[in-house]
């Protein structure tokens, strides 16, 4: 018999598959970018206009970002997650170098050290970080399960927890020394869940989650950076031209939009009273100019998303899938639920973004893709798409 020719193509790492990705998951990913991308337009209008002299110059930014990010979904979305598996522990090890080049020759943006240069491009790695570490503990759970559920409880302790905190500490390390402790909660977060839902025994998590809440604990109320905004989250009144000055004129914001807020691009707040009104703190202006009804419909529109998403998880044909697409689940309802948190002051000001609604290409870009990845699953997974 002749043997059959393979065609070589230099796109062979995008599967060809007559299987439909699941349209519900896409067509809320759609809604949220674009209500996200109307709502940059709007909070920052103002802003860009007295810094940059150009109302649209976020909007316009966004607007690439937003293109680039739908075309990496869809790139990503015809990739086979067994090729990510494959790759998995390279992307890994490739942030983690990108980390550390970060504290070396990363430059300062915001008062702080956590973006790199890359020839034109500019990235932020602890964005990449929450996706590759979430990747290397997938495939880390996936072939140990054995190992990790099972009688042997020396096993259970090493490889259902000791190892699996290990790699988030070694994520984490890297992202404390650049001071960016949102992100370090993020990861931790993300860790954590992870080991949970991989079955692992729930009472050595608990003693590694007290050593984790010891060490953000120190970090938080030993390190000038973090205890002055601990100070200020006690009392923002005392502190309302300095530190607290972001938030309460976020919580003015909120609370001046009512149910049905004041309209779309008529908040007054985002003239530059609210601090970087089309990032952290567009929860806010969201608010105001849409009320109680816009930001319901916004936290509705992630909900179906990460309800949507834990389907498709949980309908998959694989250990390494199911978890991957958990965890980015669980990255996205972690960072949305610290963004409002901080926007209302339950908890300090930590820096951290909205998913689809913050201005800012990395961050953007990495949730497309994390998309992307769980489309990709949803075409083995079974359910009715």
């Amino acid at each position: 018999m002749k043997r059959s020719e393979t065609k070589y193509t230099p796109l062979r790492f995008l599967k060809s598959t007559n299987a439909r990705y699941d349209m519900f998951f896409a067509l809320t990913v759609i809604f949220l970018a674009i209500y996200g991308t109307v709502l940059v337009f709007s909070a920052g209008y103002a802003y860009a206009a007295f810094r940059y002299g150009d109302g649209l110059y976020f909007v316009k930014r966004q607007s690439i970002w937003l293109a680039v990010g739908i075309a990496v979904m869809l790139i990503v979305s015809r990739i086979d997650v067994e090729v990510l598996k494959r790759h998995t522990i390279k992307a890994y090890l490739i942030t983690l170098l990108l980390l550390i080049l970060t504290l070396l020759i990363g430059f300062v943006g915001n008062g702080a050290q956590r973006w790199i240069s890359i020839g034109p491009i500019t990235i932020q790695p602890s964005e990449i970080a929450k996706l590759t570490m979430t990747m290397v503990l997938a495939k880390y759970f996936s072939t140990n399960s054995d190992n990790i559920i099972g009688k042997d409880k020396k096993s259970i302790l090493i490889r259902g927890t000791l190892i699996p905190c290990s790699i988030i500490a070694i994520t984490i390390i890297p992202v404390m020394l650049q001071h960016h402790l949102s992100c370090i909660i993020i990861l931790g977060m993300i860790g954590l869940l992870m080991i949970v839902v991989s079955g692992a025994d729930l009472r050595y998590i608990g003693a590694f989650c007290l050593a984790g809440i010891a060490g953000v604990s120190y970090i938080a109320f030993f390190t000038d950076y973090t205890k002055d905004r601990i100070t200020v989250w006690l009392d923002p009144e005392s502190y309302k031209l300095t530190g607290g000055w972001q938030t309460l004129q976020g919580l003015m914001a909120i609370g001046s939009g009512g149910v049905f807020g004041k309209g779309l691009g008529r908040g007054e707040l985002k003239y530059c009273y609210v601090s970087e009104p089309a990032n952290d703190m567009i929860f806010a202006i969201l608010c105001e100019e849409l009320g109680l009804i816009g930001a319901a419909s916004a936290l509705l529109l992630f909900g179906v998303l990460i309800w949507r998403g834990c389907i498709i998880a949980l309908n998959s044909e694989d250990t390494y899938s199911r978890l991957l697409a958990l965890g980015i689940c669980i990255k996205i309802a972690v960072q949305v639920l610290l963004n409002v948190a901080v926007v209302t002051n339950t908890i300090p000001n930590t820096g951290i973004s909205l998913p689809f609604f913050s201005y800012g290409g990395s961050s953007l870009i990495m949730i497309f893709a994390e998309m992307g990845i769980i489309l990709s699953i949803s075409r083995k997974s079974k359910i009715n798409k």
